[in-house]
């Protein structure tokens, strides 16, 4: 359905009928926004004072991480 279609069968609709439809479009406005403002805030972090980053800076068997995997995946899988 495209936008021309929707407004024509909206304007087909008793009053009654496009008033509960403009209601829902509300409600569902509404419910999303606070999705999206709670997902926002959820993703908000102080990434620079997070312990977990950094974790393994000075670890010295892991300063080619790709040799390090390669190394493990020899050991565990022959």
């Amino acid at each position: 359905m495209n936008q021309t279609q929707f407004f024509e069968d909206f304007e087909a609709l008793p009053p009654n009928a496009q008033q509960e439809l403009i209601d829902f479009m509300m409600r569902l406005k509404q419910r999303y926004e606070k999705s999206a403002s709670r997902l926002h805030k959820n993703t908000q972090h102080d990434w620079d004072n997070n312990p977990f980053f950094g974790m393994w800076k000075n670890r010295t068997d892991m300063v080619d991480s790709s040799a390090w995997v390669r190394s493990l995946r020899e050991k565990e899988w022959g």
